[in-house]
């Protein structure tokens, strides 16, 4: 399969995160977070049974991608359970715009140009715009609060800074991504026992948390992988940015909300930022 058919896969699962994760916003998000991240690293099993040293990393290099996948995850339930899920998602999304305005301060030999400062002013005119209008949807969702904007930046940041530093420890092979995925989710589970109240889930959970693993927390992350692998990475990171407007057209859909102009331009606006920012490296 070339680099682009994988991306694109790897695009359409983590479009379904958010509508999967509000679908399950009634579980404890360490429950969730480390369910979802055990069953996503099933896929890399049966090569760990054949080669041991297929999770064989250096302790940085762990530590990097707990750091990715628990935090990123964790914080993004708590943002679509604590904020409307639409703008939330969108905030989210601000994690392509801060791989471009972060990478000066993170990889060494990279500065920041005029069009990236463009770029980084649109963006976040954009989750202005989101957060300033969830008023009209924080009436429709139960619960909601504008705090909640606040754990969807910091999952924003988590992922950028991570997708940044894994070029900054030693390559390491595609199956890895399966440690780092049992690690969290232990680590989340063990977060649940201490500091959640223990919940039972239904067959319906079961599925769709399965799904959840499986797909956007699970193979979404794979065929990634082996796309920035096997393609230009520049034009795979250019791919990235149809994550948002699929995921926050489907999360309308699930959620039954009208697609308003805020949301529209919002979206607009991030997107747009994205793609300016990474043109201008």
């Amino acid at each position: 399969m070339s680099a682009t058919l994988l991306a694109l896969a790897a695009i359409a699962l983590w479009a379904t995160l958010a509508s999967l994760g509000t679908a399950l916003s009634h579980l404890p998000p360490f429950l969730l977070t480390g369910l979802a991240l055990i069953i996503g690293s099933i896929p890399s099993w049966p090569l760990v049974l054949r080669d041991r040293s297929a999770w064989n990393v250096p302790p940085r290099t762990l530590a990097l991608g707990i750091y990715g996948l628990f935090g990123f995850h964790f914080l993004l339930f708590i943002a679509l359970r604590h904020a409307p899920p639409v703008e939330a998602n969108l905030v989210n999304y601000l994690w392509p715009l801060f791989m471009v305005v972060l990478a000066p301060a993170l990889l060494p030999g990279l500065s920041l140009r005029p069009l990236h400062l463009v770029a980084a002013l649109l963006g976040f005119t954009g989750a202005a715009i989101a957060i300033l209008r969830a008023r009209e949807g924080a009436a429709s969702v139960p619960g909601a609060s504008a705090w909640g904007f606040l754990p969807a930046l910091g999952s924003a940041f988590i992922w950028a800074s991570y997708s940044l530093w894994t070029k900054r420890v030693p390559a390491f092979p595609t199956s890895a991504i399966g440690l780092f995925g049992v690690v969290s989710g232990v680590l989340s589970l063990a977060c649940h026992a201490l500091l959640e109240t223990s919940v039972v889930l239904s067959v319906q959970d079961w599925l769709l948390v399965a799904l959840c693993g499986l797909g956007p927390l699970g193979a979404a992350f794979f065929v990634w992988d082996m796309a920035l692998k096997r393609g230009d990475a520049r034009q795979i990171g250019i791919l990235s940015y149809l994550t948002p407007l699929g995921s926050t057209a489907l999360l309308l859909a699930v959620t039954g909300r009208p697609l308003t102009w805020s949301i529209g331009l919002a979206a607009g606006l991030i997107i747009s930022a994205a793609v300016m920012g990474t043109r201008a490296r």
